[in-house]
């Protein structure tokens, strides 16, 4: 089955410029020029990918990266005019996984879909076995299903926050470096690491009691991020 592409833009021209590219690389292409309708059709179709205008009408990139985060795992790339640092934060904050910026070519979207679509939506293990649910304070963490709960209720992360605390879990205690998680969550270097705080910032929200006094997710100083293995112990 041919990976589907949803190409999200009210520039016409643009729209179906770029389906074209991506139909002759053996993409499946469908088209949106709207928030609604691109959600509809997001729910309807089930797309692999999303490229996603932030200026849209009725509703904005944001807002409709944000509602797709909801039920989809898609990737998204984000096409934008403005190359301001805010707008990649709150893009990235919402679930994006990548940007262009406009202008571009059509060939290098395409080239951009084809090396997102090779990265692993999960952190990769040396161990081919799936580990049972692991334990960390009051979070039981299970690879298997994708799931994570705190307290015996569910919390709700898009796929890369979970690759994201998946990857941190795998040696509780242990600091990872920005560029170590970059590589092992997102397998590539073509992220700015500053995606990587955004993640956490976003897993402190739903897994901390008070984000800005974080139990589980810790900053360690010019390093990087650990998950702590001992968050029944308060910091002194």
């Amino acid at each position: 089955m041919a990976t589907r592409v949803l190409v999200v833009d009210d520039e016409v021209h643009l729209v179906e410029l770029v389906s074209g590219y991506l139909r002759r690389e053996g993409f499946e292409a469908r088209a949106a020029h709207d928030g609604p309708g691109a959600l509809d059709l997001a729910r309807s179709w089930r797309p692999d990918l999303v490229v996603l205008d932030v200026m849209l009408p009725d509703l904005d990139g944001f807002e409709v990266c944000r509602r797709l985060r909801q039920f989809s795992d898609a990737y998204v790339l984000m096409l934008t005019a403005r190359a301001e640092e805010v707008d990649k934060v709150v893009g990235l904050s919402v679930g994006a996984d990548d940007y262009i910026t406009k202008p571009f070519s059509p060939r290098e979207l395409v080239a951009r879909v084809k090396a997102m679509l090779r990265r692993p939506r999960q952190a990769v293990r040396l161990d081919p076995e799936i580990p049972p649910p692991q334990g960390v304070g009051e979070l039981i963490i299970d690879r298997a299903r994708r799931e994570v709960t705190r307290r015996g209720r569910p919390v709700a992360l898009t796929a890369r926050e979970f690759d994201l605390l998946a990857a941190l879990a795998e040696n509780p205690g242990l600091v990872f470096t920005r560029d170590q998680l970059l590589e092992n969550v997102w397998g590539a270097a073509a992220y700015d690491d500053h995606v990587v705080d955004v993640h956490v910032a976003n897993l402190r929200k739903k897994l901390e009691e008070n984000p800005s006094r974080p139990r589980y997710l810790q900053t360690v100083r010019g390093v990087g991020y650990r998950l702590n293995d001992r968050p029944e112990v308060e910091d002194q």
